[in-house]
Formats: C-alpha cells, structure tokens, sequence
C-alpha cells in the first residue's frame, strides 16, 4: 500500500498467536503475503485446485494444502462464519511499533493515518482497515488494551486487506498521540458535537484521524490530545452512523489534497 516496509529494529513487537483465517479473499491474500507465516491450508475439494495453484504462485509448499469436508471446516469455525470452502491456519502479523510508524511518515509531505479509542467489534475494525487500504491510509493505531486481537473474523470483514495495512498497538493512547505531534502530525478528533465540520477541516501535512467508540465516542484525554476536533454533516434526524462508515468518510475525505 506504500512504498516502505520499514519496521525498526528495537521495538518489534509479535503477536505470536494462531489465527484462523476464513473466506476467499482473506485467504487468498494470507497465502500472497510473504510477511504472513501460513502453517496449513483447509479446503473443500472443489476449491482444491484454485488453492494449489495460489500456493504454487507464492513460493509455499504444495503440502500445506489438506481437502476436507465441509463439515470439517465448521466445526472448525464460529457457526455464523462465512468461510466459502476455506480456511488458513496462520501467525498472526506482527504488530508495527508507534517508531515504525513514524519512520513510514518520515519525509512525506502528505498521508492519512487512523487512530482508534476503544473501537472493540472486530467487525468493525476489519471494515476499517478495508477503509485504510483503499483511501491509502499510511497506518492503523489502536490501544492494546479495549481493543480486538486479530481473528478471522476481523480479516473477514477486512475482505484481505489486513495484509496491507500496517497495524501498530500501543498501551497509552494519549501519549501516542503527542509522539505523533512531536513527528509532525496535526491529529483531528471525529466529534459529533464539534462546531467545525469534516470538510473544512485541516488536510494539508501530515494528518491523524481519531474515532471514538460508538456512543462513548473519544475519551476525554484523548480528545483534550487532539489538535482540533470536527463533526460529519449528517441530517439532524440521525443521531449517528455506524463507526465503520464513519470512518470511511473522514478517510475519504482526508484524502482530498
């Protein structure tokens, strides 16, 4: 999605766990990704074709590739999972640092981040990080804590974009916020009470979003850490919008440089 794929030495943090990934285009792009540590591949056998041959594409073993029954793969799964014939068994990505961040930053005169406060529906995150990629979001930032691990459902609702956008968790969200300013970002709070709206706010430089959660919105520390805070034009019958689809709008509109 950007040009480097930096990550600093010093403070590489890994989410070692396993994750099982379901649905075509999330496991069609795990397999494509080389920073994706895959140990198996499970399909039912009329998928079984296209899966050998993505594996083949990629660089992988052929022997990762098991066909199962679909049963198989349910029981697997959540029983509301969408898993369209597939599942890949996987590391989960490792985490970007607040410094990798940074460096990405480094020597641009323009780009877009997002900085989730408390935002906890992994659906929603994974819907968020499909916004990312395609506004050409530099990073997606969230607090370790309050907020969802990766899970298929995540990479699910993301449509495979998670391999694309870089994801950094840090454990004090308003001090990430000032090493941002110190690195030159102007960081916008989204607010539905703000007197300024969302097309008139600052978009030259470098610039971080901020959503909060769905009816709590942004923390009080965190939103008295932003350097302005600004409100979507919505009609006055509707109190609000889904955080996803807000989300989607400011990055949209960030974008207009």
């Amino acid at each position: 999605m950007n040009g480097k794929n930096h990550r600093s030495n010093g403070g590489k943090s890994s989410a070692s766990g396993g994750v099982l990934l379901y649905g075509r285009h999330a496991a069609e792009a795990a397999i494509a990704n080389k920073k994706r540590i895959v140990t198996g591949v499970l399909c039912v056998p009329e998928n079984a074709e296209m899966f050998k041959a993505l594996l083949l594409r990629s660089g992988r073993e052929v022997s990762l590739l098991k066909v199962i029954p679909k049963k198989e793969i349910e029981r697997l799964l959540p029983a509301d999972a969408v898993h369209q014939g597939v599942v890949v068994q996987a590391k989960a990505l490792e985490n970007f640092t607040l410094e990798d961040v940074c460096l990405l930053a480094d020597g641009q005169a323009h780009c877009r981040l997002l900085i989730l406060d408390q935002v906890t529906d992994p659906q929603n995150v994974g819907a968020i990080i499909r916004s990312c990629a395609a506004f050409g979001a530099l990073a997606l930032v969230m607090q370790d804590k309050n907020s969802p691990a990766e899970s298929g459902a995540m990479a699910k609702a993301s449509a495979g974009t998670i391999e694309l956008v870089p994801i950094c968790r840090v454990t004090n969200l308003s001090r990430a916020i000032d090493k941002l300013k110190d690195a030159g970002f102007w960081v916008v709070g989204m607010d539905g009470y703000a007197t300024i709206t969302l097309d008139k706010m600052n978009k030259s430089g470098k610039i971080a979003l901020v959503m909060g959660s769905e009816g709590k919105g942004m923390r009080r520390l965190v939103e008295e850490s932003c350097d302005e805070t600004v409100r979507l034009q919505t009609d006055a019958r509707v109190e609000s919008l889904n955080v996803a689809t807000a989300a989607a709008i400011a990055l949209y509109e960030a974008a207009k440089v």
